[in-house]
């Protein structure tokens, strides 16, 4: 804020303020700007070169901050290396300085879908600034304390932003042209990320659109980027495969621009803009050594599959990482404080959706609420993913897999992934059901299966008229249709069913190290 502002202050939201007032008072700055843009983007190496170049040291006019080894990663890995990041600016002075508190009010901005990341991740708290009452309506400072000129200064800064966006084209042209030197630049930093090139591309856009209508809050600012850091740490992002973004950001915005409309306040408001971000992003990416990583996901499709099971896709508003086969803990806002696990059925290769099979098991709690009473924008809460489960790394060992009811979904994740990569190792998927009614997905199992060379999907029916499948119990199926020694398999679904599996097996010759399953809760 400004000098008026106050000693008491939170400095985490004077950076911005004092990084505007900068530039707004250095000339010098906005040919600098134009310089490193240039420079920046001038030497990207070709993808297909068989060697790549060292990266040299970022110049210190660069226009991006930087703290510690620019190849640690975000989050809990490079903790021993990297230490904790007490504040935002590492310019300023050596002393600690409170941590960011978690602020409510992300507010909507543009369509739906470009809310991002959404608010109820953050408890809510009084809005002042540490050691500061707010004054009364009308009186002294702007909102939250600010002085009325900061806050001209960001709408300003805001404008610029957004008028850029609107003669580059928008944000959806702006997203493709970015993820386009992206790709050419840090390839690593995108296959790093869950999601098709589409989705991906997206994100991006729904990301742009946020930031430009967050700039004039500065809590909600500071809060987002944190939660976008988190997600980014839990995706293994590195630092210096950020240190492109900025200047990658602003030369999208010019190339999408008639000749002439580019004007240098532009770059500057892009690359003073990027340079906050990026210092509040590594700072939500260190905290996940110290608090849990939570998504809010939003419900894109509820499909009542048969009066006690649905099956339900789910949007992440951040990147969420997971292994296909793995399962994550949900919760919903109608019991709140209570998480239930459910595997990810999802194909984080193709698309950034999830997808969960969930039967309840009363009208109300977790998995009642999920069946009966969840509607499409409905928000649910997930934590990162976990479970042992996943492909075997070796090529060519064969796979089987055995399933109980909705057991399937993490065979399911798992098929799509064969599929996602092409990927001609032998598959075979054993479903067992009590009756037909049961084979509650079957069809697009079968469809996964037509799309990789050597997969198999065999449902057996336990009771009843069996249709077109085998019947009798599962386990009496696998030990008829093979000889397993050589695969690996992977177990899911009712805790007796997988442990009644598991020993058979056994007594077929299948060494226990073979035998995959997650623990029953």
């Amino acid at each position: 804020m400004s000098s008026g502002s106050g000693s008491g202050s939170d400095p985490h939201l004077l950076s911005l303020l004092r990084a505007i007032r900068l530039r707004q008072s250095a000339p010098d700055a906005a040919s600098a700007g134009e310089a490193d843009t240039a420079a920046a983007l001038s030497d990207i190496p070709v993808r297909e070169e068989p060697e790549e170049e060292p990266e040299s040291p970022r110049p210190a006019d660069a226009g991006l901050l930087w703290r510690g080894d620019p190849g640690a990663t975000l989050g809990r890995a490079s903790m021993k290396a990297i230490p904790p990041i007490g504040g935002v600016n590492p310019s300023g002075p050596a002393a600690p300085v409170p941590t960011i508190p978690p602020i409510v009010g992300v507010r909507t901005g543009g369509p739906p879908g470009t809310e991002f990341p959404a608010a109820q991740n953050y408890p809510a708290i009084p809005r002042r600034f540490p050691g500061r009452t707010l004054p009364g309506p009308g009186a002294g400072p702007g909102r939250d304390g600010m002085d009325p000129a900061d806050d001209a200064a960001l709408r300003d800064t805001q404008r610029l932003l957004s008028t850029s966006l609107t003669f580059a084209g928008g944000p959806d042209a702006v997203a493709g042209r970015l993820w386009r030197a992206l790709d050419q630049a840090q390839p690593a930093l995108l296959e790093s990320l869950p999601g098709a090139p589409d989705g991906q591309r997206a994100q991006l856009a729904r990301a742009i659109t946020w930031l430009i209508h967050t700039m004039d809050d500065p809590p909600a600012l500071v809060t987002g980027c944190s939660a976008v850091g988190a997600a980014l740490a839990e995706c293994g992002i590195q630092w210096n495969q950020l240190h492109l973004v900025g200047a990658a950001l602003a030369e999208s915005m010019r190339t999408g621009m008639a000749p002439g409309t580019w004007r240098q306040e532009f770059d500057q408001a892009w690359r003073w803009t990027w340079q906050h971000t990026y210092e509040w992003i590594v700072h939500g990416g260190t905290l996940t050594a110290y608090q849990p990583t939570i998504w809010d996901t939003e419900v894109v499709e509820h499909d009542l599959r048969r009066d006690d099971l649905a099956v339900v896709r789910l949007r992440p508003f951040l990147p969420m990482p997971y292994r296909p086969g793995q399962y994550a803990r949900f919760e919903v806002p109608a019991v709140p404080g209570i998480w239930r696990p459910y595997s990810l059925a999802g194909a984080p290769h193709r698309e950034d959706v999830i997808e969960l099979h969930v039967r309840a098991k009363t009208e109300t709690g977790v998995s009642g609420t999920l069946v009966h009473h969840t509607r499409p924008g409905d928000r649910i809460r997930v934590t990162r993913a976990e479970g042992e489960m996943a492909l075997p790394t070796e090529s060519g060992r064969p796979i089987l897999m055995i399933a109980g009811d909705t057991g399937v979904a993490p065979m399911k994740a798992m098929l799509a992934e064969l599929a996602a990569t092409a990927d001609t190792r032998q598959a075979v998927l054993f479903w067992g059901v009590r009756d037909l009614t049961e084979l509650y997905d079957i069809d697009a199992l079968t469809a996964l299966a037509a799309e990789i060379p050597r997969a198999t999907v065999i449902p057996i029916v336990a009771e009843g008229d069996p249709g077109p499948y085998p019947s009798g119990l599962v386990t009496d199926a696998v030990a008829t249709y093979g000889e397993w020694t050589r695969h690996e398999i992977y177990l899911a679904g009712p805790p007796l069913m997988i442990a009644s599996t598991s020993e058979a097996l056994h007594r077929l010759g299948v060494p226990r190290t073979r035998i995959h399953h997650d623990p029953p809760e």
